[in-house]
């Protein structure tokens, strides 16, 4: 687990390689040898310094999230991190130097014991990061990392690091001021061992100690009570409410920890961050976002739901069908994926425009550093821009991409399928027409699948599977090989009217327009939309998507469903923007002006068409409705089988449309309010506001049996 070698030279090597993981991680019996190891390097008077490494490509990823959640008693948690917290001071106090010897990434906990040390070298490894990105995961750090960061770089440029979560490349770390050198890769420990001679040399009965333990020690950049640091937090508690309507505890409990920490000593703060950290980890909110964005994701990517005893698909040539925004995008990632792909369209202009979207995204790139032009030109290559479907040849899977025509698509899918060998897959990108009625037209609908992949495609990280009524598990399997061969996470749905991701989003801003038409205020509803945690108010969304688009696809819901068709309020409301020619953002207008050069705002004329209701109601009341809306309809989609498990729900909805990351996505929403609660609640809105809020018989079994989504 923890290798111990000390030389001639009394440098006792601490090198981490814990047996049956691809990383350290912090856990209980890790901790414990730590400690332990710790005492007796401290104590052995043959131990002269003392240089900690790793035998794995990184140093230490962090905590163990498992043995993090195994308990719900803040004072077991409390112990945990301070006796993590005593032995990293015994170690950074003892008067041995120490050394860090970095060989790749270290993140969360790895990164706070590193800090513990007196000198820290690492790899130059173009992929090693240094940061404590334990925020996006509702956490604060744990082992030190509020306290020893900003009394080390100060608390104006450690801030940023602790409130967002940044991750820094070496020699960006060095800069800062993390680190103290950058080396070539496997030369760290030398480095290391070099700083550590030279250390007990220059002061054989001396002591080496931390910038924080010398006498006479100030803050860099300033204490707290210093005029420009208390702008700096005051700036930072504005930004963090800004951006999470005090949604979210982690960021509130780090900016807490810092402010209260460094206005004390050391051993004090890190007392504070303790007590922080057990309050942070036992709320719901890490709870939930710990369950999602960490376990599910990753079960999801690790492509849990892929059918067994399926050969993997190992893919080389990939062809895309229509060079608009998705097919450019898909064609992009697919292509720094290091996948040859043909990219056509109707006409070699809008191919080659298709084309110019990767150099464009390439450039952006560059410019800041991320790309070379040689690395620029060498994924260029491999998009091949055409109008002739004769080089489809050869291509082991097709991503349809086309408008949204069932006929369009019917034609490529026949010209494509001409082309292709008899086991390569031919994919759809649809958002919303049914799979399974596109599968017509396959002369081969058992190697058909939907594949919807999310605009813009180099920046959304989900794709939606979608299995038609005929897509042999075979076809499943190889479809999540390629997902995963894009760097994407994928969720599996069975084929129903807008799937899972487009149904359930589009229940979110139908209930914002519903609300317009009760005499709601535009700004309240917006306010409302953000304050539920949503990224955008469901005003402007509809304007991002546009009101026409919505009357079309329910224009042709109408047809389709014929008597079983049942429309909801909002679909009325944006069929008047439509008429008042009021269909968006791409119109330049609709709920918002958008001014040329200026700032969107609300159009004032919402209120002639929308008069507003003399008494207008509680914010709050607004935010259940926007979230109990996405929430029932995510159970329907589970009753009716669109969706098997809340994994891809919860999974899905966080990464498919925003829904909010503390919430743990609709199902979990259902968990924390308890599934009796949560029926009561929707029967309460179903009388109010109609019977979209009405629960489905699911839920009501569930609520009967005490069932859960996440276990019994």
């Amino acid at each position: 687990m923890i290798n111990v070698n000390i030389d001639a030279a009394g440098i006792a090597t601490l090198s981490w390689d814990m047996a049956g993981r691809s990383q350290n991680v912090l856990d209980a019996a890790s901790c414990q040898m730590l400690c332990d190891l710790i005492d007796e390097a401290v104590e052995d008077a043959a131990v002269k310094a003392v240089l900690m490494t790793s035998a794995k490509q990184d140093f230490i990823a962090g905590g163990d999230l498992e043995w993090l959640l195994d308990t719900d008693d803040a004072g077991v948690l409390f112990e945990r991190v301070m006796r993590l917290h005593r032995a990293l001071r015994k170690l950074e106090t003892c008067g041995k130097p120490v050394a860090m010897a970095l060989p790749g990434s270290a993140l969360g906990g790895g990164l706070e014991v590193a800090l513990a040390g007196h000198y820290r070298v690492a790899a130059d490894h173009p992929k090693a990061r240094f940061g404590l990105p334990e925020v996006t995961l509702g956490l604060l750090p744990g082992g030190g990392g509020t306290q020893r960061l900003p009394r080390l770089i100060g608390i104006q440029k450690a801030l940023p690091l602790l409130l967002e979560g940044k991750r820094l490349k070496a020699a960006d770390a060095l800069k800062a001021g993390i680190l103290h050198a950058v080396v070539a890769p496997g030369s760290e420990q030398q480095a290391a061992r070099a700083w550590l001679q030279e250390a007990v040399l220059a002061a054989p009965s001396g002591r080496a100690q931390q910038p924080w333990d010398v006498k006479g020690y100030k803050v860099p950049g300033g204490a707290v009570a210093s005029p420009a640091v208390q702008q700096a937090i005051m700036a930072a508690n504005a930004m963090v409410h800004a951006k999470t309507w005090g949604n979210y505890p982690a960021p509130r409990n780090i900016l807490s920890c810092v402010y209260e920490g460094l206005i004390t000593d050391i051993d004090t703060g890190l007392m504070t961050e303790a007590r922080y950290f057990a309050q942070t980890v036992l709320s719901p909110e890490a709870k939930a976002m710990i369950r999602t964005l960490f376990f599910s994701m990753g079960e999801a990517n690790k492509l849990a739901a892929r059918p067994a005893g399926v050969p993997q698909q190992k893919y080389a040539r990939v062809g895309v069908l229509g060079a608009g925004m998705m097919g450019a995008g898909i064609a992009y990632v697919a292509a720094k994926a290091g996948l040859q792909v043909v990219l056509v369209d109707r006409s070699q202009a809008d191919a080659d425009k298709g084309k110019a979207y990767s150099r464009a995204l390439l450039e952006k790139q560059a410019a800041r550093g991320q790309a070379t032009p040689e690395q620029a030109e060498t994924l260029l290559a491999r998009i091949s821009a055409t109008t002739g479907y004769a080089q489809l040849a050869g291509c082991d899977i097709v991503i349809e991409a086309v408008f949204e025509d069932r006929a369009l698509k019917a034609s490529v899918t026949a010209q494509a399928e001409a082309l292709l060998a008899p086991d390569a897959i031919f994919a759809s990108n649809t958002s919303t027409l049914p799979i399974s009625g596109l599968a017509e037209a396959s002369a081969r609908p058992a190697n058909f699948i939907g594949l919807h992949f999310f605009s813009p495609v180099d920046k959304m990280p989900l794709v939606e599977v979608i299995v038609g009524k005929q897509t042999s598990d075979a076809t499943l399997a190889r479809a999540l090989d390629l997902v995963k061969a894009l760097g994407m996470t994928p969720i599996v749905v069975n084929d129903a009217r807008g799937f899972y991701t487009s149904r359930v989003f589009s229940t979110y801003v139908l209930e914002g327009l519903a609300m317009l038409a009760e005499g709601v205020a535009p700004a309240l509803i917006e306010n409302a939309g953000l304050q539920a945690g949503m990224p955008v108010g469901p005003l402007a969304l509809t304007d991002e998507v546009s009101s026409e688009l919505i009357v079309k696809i329910d224009r042709q819901t109408r047809l389709d469903l014929g008597q079983a068709y049942r429309g909801r309020p909002g679909h009325q409301v944006a069929a008047r923007m439509v008429e008042l020619g009021r269909i968006g953002k791409k119109a330049g207008q609709g709920y918002y002006d958008y001014p040329e050069g200026g700032r969107k705002r609300l159009w004032p004329g919402l209120a002639g068409h929308f008069p507003r209701a003399a008494a207008q109601p509680d914010v709050a009341a607004l935010v259940e409705r926007l979230i109990a809306v996405q929430a029932v309809e995510t159970v329907r989609c589970m009753e009716e089988g669109v969706l098997t498990t809340a994994r891809d729900a919860d999974v899905g909805a966080i990464l498919g449309w925003g829904f909010p990351a503390f919430r743990g996505g609709p199902l979990s929403v259902v968990d924390r309010d308890g599934v009796a609660v949560f029926l009561a609640r929707c029967e309460r809105l179903a009388a109010a506001h109609g019977e979209r809020f009405a629960p489905p018989a699911l839920l009501r079994s569930m609520a009967a049996s005490g069932k859960k989504f996440y276990g019994s």
